[in-house]
Formats: structure tokens, sequence, C-alpha cells
């Protein structure tokens, strides 16, 4: 009698680790094998399943399996190839901050920055178009330095940080980059997109909404890449000095009326965060703005919002607070006796505002 075969358990994927010089340092990458397969990739791999299970990648429409694509390993020691900063001179393409004294025609290897593109054939990538980790690294610190900038208006840094982060995530998704230098330098970036939604508040842009869109789409595939390598270099019950704080950041998102920001439910996202997460003081925070938020509780939304949030989460919060403001001036107005005035003094108190704000707000309202 033939005996049945039993099909062989599938194997994991290979690790290799690697030391870094930080004294927690923990690397691992996973091995690729090429394929003649694979023709083009929307290497903008910032998508919730770019490192899930350190295997799957998702472009915008696609899902590749990582052993499909090369390994590579980027050679170029300069924040832009220079076969791309010569044609971006010859078709002016450069931004106000790659410019040489102002000339459109002239820029340096140490302006010019590489700019993101959204297909890139990958059997025709050149290992000298790719940078590596320590120069990606620099050109970070370097965008983010201008954040500073007094020069030009938030419009114009932000759009032009906007882009090359982009270009940074390009290249650490082409590379299989996710060690823990990639998860400093993803928190970094989406601290870039929560500042950013604060300060473009302030901008009179008329198309600032639209910039603004475009940021929180962003900043929600940047987060959802950040969790994943979280997740990816796990060791045991090990967590990440910041990961609290930014797992934060996906239940605040919520706040907004029917928004999943990542496709999947608060519910069910809860069920994959660890424990230690769960119970951190940052995510007690968020959950119970979310739940005070969702009660229309504004005296325990602003008070708690007060005293308990970081800038990072303040930021995120920051559009609803208005919002909660708004709501507890119709519950007093609605609420109260007409003709008996309302001290402005205990307002102001109650909304944490100065005095001659609330004036005008009432005034607003009485008219309405």
């Amino acid at each position: 009698m033939e005996r049945s075969r039993r099909p062989r358990p599938r194997q994991p994927p290979n690790l290799s680790s690697s030391s870094l010089s930080s004294t927690h340092s923990r690397s691992q990458k996973f091995t690729t094998n090429p394929t003649k397969n694979v023709k083009s990739l929307d290497t903008d791999l910032d998508a919730p399943d770019r490192f899930k299970s350190g295997r799957d990648a998702q472009a915008e429409g696609d899902v590749v399996d990582s052993h499909s694509l090369p390994t590579l390993v980027g050679t170029c020691p300069f924040m832009c190839p220079a076969g791309e900063r010569a044609q971006r001179e010859r078709l002016r393409d450069l931004a106000v901050f790659e410019r040489l004294n102002g000339n459109p025609r002239k820029t340096s290897p140490g302006l010019a920055v590489k700019k993101f593109c959204r297909t890139i054939s990958i059997k025709d990538v050149q290992l000298s178009d790719v940078r590596p980790l320590p120069v990606l690294e620099d050109t970070l610190d370097y965008l983010l330095s201008l954040l500073d900038s007094t020069e030009h208006s938030f419009e114009v840094v932000h759009d032009f940080i906007f882009d090359r982060t982009r270009s940074i995530r390009q290249d650490l998704s082409m590379q299989n980059i996710i060690n823990e230098k990639a998860i400093y330098m993803y928190e970094k970036m989406v601290q870039f997109h929560v500042t950013s939604c604060h300060k473009l508040q302030s901008c009179r842009d008329p198309n600032i909404s639209s910039v603004h869109y475009l940021n929180m789409e962003q900043l929600t595939k940047a987060l959802a890449s950040l969790f994943n390598l979280y997740d990816a270099n796990r060791n045991y019950d090990y967590i990440y000095e910041n990961e609290a704080e930014f797992r934060s950041f996906y239940v605040l998102l919520h706040l907004g009326p029917n928004s999943q920001p990542m496709g999947e439910s608060l519910s069910l996202w809860f069920r994959h965060v660890p424990v230690p997460i769960i119970n951190s003081k940052e995510m007690c925070f968020a959950r119970k703005i979310l739940r005070f938020f969702r009660m229309g509780n504004y005296i325990r939304f602003l008070s708690i919002t007060a005293s308990e949030a970081s800038h990072l989460q303040y930021c995120i919060i920051e559009p609803y607070v208005s919002e909660v403001r708004g709501l507890a001036l119709s519950c007093i107005n609605n609420g109260g006796y007409k003709l008996h005035p309302y001290p402005l003094a205990h307002l102001s108190k109650l909304l944490m505002m100065k005095i001659w704000y609330h004036f005008v707000m009432l005034v607003v309202l009485k008219r309405t």
C-alpha cells in the first residue's frame, strides 16, 4: 500500500541580524530573492501591510511579496543622485531650497534632495541612484532643520519636506530596511506630519484644505508603516520609548465623524496592540478623550486635554477643541435663563479661553 506524503511545513523567512551603534540596537532584515516577474512597483510603500509579518509589501492596488523583490543596497553618497541633479538643472526643476545663490539653473550636492517618483521599474533601478541608510539619515536631519526657516512661508517649507520625505520612505522600502534606525526615522517623519496638522490650520492659502488632506493621508501611511516596524522588531514585551504615544495617535485620529483612517475599526485594531501599550498613560488619555468627545462631555474633554495632552497629541486634537467649545456655548445658551447674564469670567474658566475671545463668540452666537 502506497504511503501518503504529508506536505512539508512552510519555512519562516530567514532573518539576519546586524549590530548598531546604539546600546539597545537590534536590526532584522528579511532576505529576498530577485525575480523577473516584477516589472514595476509603486515604491511609496507606506500601506498598513508593508512590513506585516516581514513579507507583504502593498503598493497602490497591488500586493507584492517582498521575497520577489531584489535585495538592494544603495551606493549614492549624496542627498540627490548626480544624474537626477544634472537633469533637474537642465529642466530648471529646482525648489527654492535647492537653488545655488538663487539661480534656478544651478544647485549643489549640499542643496539638492532626491524627489519622490511615484512608479519605478525595479529592473532599471541603479544602485548609484539609491541612497544607503546613513545618507538617508543625514538627508532627513537636513530636511527637518528647514522647519525653522523664516525666509519662506510654512506652506512652501511643508511642500518641499513633504515630497522629499516621501522619497526617503521610498528608498527605505526599496532596500527593505526595517531595523531600529528605520523606526527612529519614521518617528521623525510622523512627527513632521503631526506638527504640520497644527501649523497648516493657521495658513491663509485658499488651497490649504487640499494640502491638509494630503498631509493627513501621508500621516496615516507613515503611521501604519511605523506600527508594522514596531511589530517586526518586537522582542518579547519590549516597548519602544515613544511607541505608546505614537500608537495613541491612531485613536485620536478617530475623533472625526465615522473616521477609520487606516481602514480598520478601533475594536479590531486594539486586539493587535500589546497589553503594556493598552495600559500606558498615553493610550489611556487617548481613549478618555475619544469617549468624552463622543459623549459631548466638554468639561472633561477640555480639562483632560489641558492637563494631560503632549504637544504632538494636542496637534491632532486642536481642530476638535474649537468644536467642543462651540458645543459648550450652544448648551449654555440654550439651557440657561435668557434674561440672566452669564458671567464671562466663569465662562472663560470653563472653556479655558481668554475673556475677550468669549465676548466675540457670544456676540456672534447671539446674532445667529
